[in-house]
């Protein structure tokens, strides 16, 4: 049996048994100097440290707006997070609007008017409320889908991640939002 595959087999080159003759070590060490090429003085050194950090988070950055997972940051990386980006970004939530009811609850709260100041503490009210339920609610439904969805993947955190993703406002989440309101996923 091991006869047959000794046979079929090419006979190697013994001056060059990967395929390409090991180099000399002048030519490696030489090669290898020419690869790296770190400045001499610290000045230069941080400098080119900063270029290629700016280069880096300009790269990134560039990613979170067009939703390319391979430059994204650890946080935002993979099919768990993607999708649980998705699920947020597929309906209306109620922490989205927090802000925008928030300026208009402080005018009201500021108004001279005590029924108007009565009526902006029950609308704090109702509005921590619902936040509340619709974070539970969906932070429920999320860690059901993530379950049938990724059942051999972990997904510790991406609850968390998706419920801080609704109290940003649509127009400010970075990633930008992939898909649009109503997409079944």
């Amino acid at each position: 049996m091991s006869t047959t595959v000794v046979e079929d087999r090419q006979p190697r080159d013994p001056q060059a048994p990967k395929g390409r003759p090991t180099p000399k070590r002048s030519d490696a060490q030489t090669q290898r100097r020419k690869a790296v090429t770190t400045p001499t003085d610290r000045k230069a050194a941080t400098k080119q440290a900063r270029e290629a950090r700016r280069a880096d988070l300009a790269k990134q950055r560039e990613s979170l707006m067009n939703g390319d997972e391979r430059y994204l940051p650890a946080r935002d990386k993979g099919p768990v997070r993607k999708f649980a980006r998705d699920y947020v970004d597929s309906r209306f939530r109620v922490a989205e609007f927090f802000l925008p009811l928030a300026v208009v609850i402080l005018v009201l709260s500021m108004l001279k008017n005590p029924a108007l100041q009565n009526i902006s503490l029950l609308l704090w009210l109702v509005v921590i409320v619902l936040i509340v339920v619709d974070s539970a609610v969906s932070g429920l439904l999320l860690r059901r889908e993530l379950a049938k969805r990724f059942p051999d993947k972990p997904t510790k955190g991406a609850v968390a991640y998706a419920l801080m993703r609704t109290l940003q406002m649509r127009r400010l989440r970075l990633p930008k939002p992939q898909v649009k309101r109503g997409t079944k996923l």
